[in-house]
């Protein structure tokens, strides 16, 4: 018994002050579509948290073209794996341009929220925009839909992860920000995840 004591004091300093990991579960905006991997948002946050918050590290989950169904299906083994302390969700925009239905795609958010907060990780959920051509009822409801789930679930919400970018700052596609666009992101990312880190 004395050898197990023992051993459970010895281990505690260092699990106290292991990093914490903060995993970024999104799509192609979160992955760095079109630009070089160290010029994306999440790498930005990972250098600025070094300064800021050092006992916290970045882990990139995001895949480009990943949808909020793809997203619920992978939620369980990426929070296995990482064991994060935070989850930062940013999905759904793939599922807008689609033109799925919003009660489907908030479903599954819904889903892996519960999941994240089961895991007692904390949550911070990112709303995105649609083009005007997908027509305002449409858009309108998908853009609710953050807020809905945010209130719902009581998390933290960047209602868009977008605000701010110039438009000279965006790829040809007009989707997706070019690296010039990545600090601005990293800055409204930054604002809402401040809280969470405290």
């Amino acid at each position: 018994m004395k050898v197990i004591l023992l051993v459970s004091a010895l281990w505690l300093p260092f699990t106290a002050n292991a990093e914490k990991n903060i995993l970024v579960f999104g799509d192609s905006l979160s992955a760095g579509y079109g630009i070089a991997a160290e010029k994306s948002w999440v790498r930005i946050l990972h250098q600025e948290l070094e300064h800021t918050h050092p006992g916290f590290n970045i882990v990139n989950a995001s895949i480009s073209g990943e949808t909020a169904l793809g997203g619920r299906q992978r939620i369980a083994r990426a929070l296995q794996q990482h064991r994060p302390a935070i989850v930062i969700v940013e999905l759904g925009a793939n599922d807008g341009l689609r033109g799925y239905s919003t009660a489907n795609i908030e479903d599954n958010l819904g889903e892996i929220i519960k999941q994240v907060k089961r895991s007692r990780a904390r949550v911070l959920l990112i709303g995105m925009k649609l083009p005007p051509n997908y027509g305002k009822p449409y858009i309108t409801e998908f853009e609710n839909m953050y807020s809905r789930l945010a209130e719902k679930h009581r998390i933290g919400l960047l209602p868009f992860l977008l605000e701010g970018v110039a438009p000279e700052h965006f790829q040809a596609d007009n989707l997706h920000p070019t690296a010039q666009g990545q600090p601005r992101i990293m800055q409204n990312v930054m604002q809402k995840l401040e809280s969470l880190l405290n």
